[in-house]
């Protein structure tokens, strides 16, 4: 997956895999989570939004299964 750095106070970088409907969230902390299921529409209108953080809290933090994996 390439990693697309974005500009948030709360996300570093964003990758997704379409393939396999995988969204990776880097934070600034530098914590990776591996969102699964997650539509390739989902990942359009979070690299839109206007507040990377605010929409990834809205739309993604409880409504995908996740693993953190770095």
């Amino acid at each position: 997956m390439k990693r697309r750095s974005v500009n948030s106070s709360k996300i570093h970088t964003v990758a997704y895999d379409m393939e396999n409907k995988l969204l990776e969230i880097e934070f600034q902390q530098r914590d990776i989570y591996r969102y699964q299921h997650v539509p390739l529409t989902v990942f359009h209108r979070l690299m839109a939004a206007e507040s990377k953080g605010q929409f990834f809290a809205e739309n993604i933090r409880h409504h995908y299964p996740a693993n953190r994996i770095g």
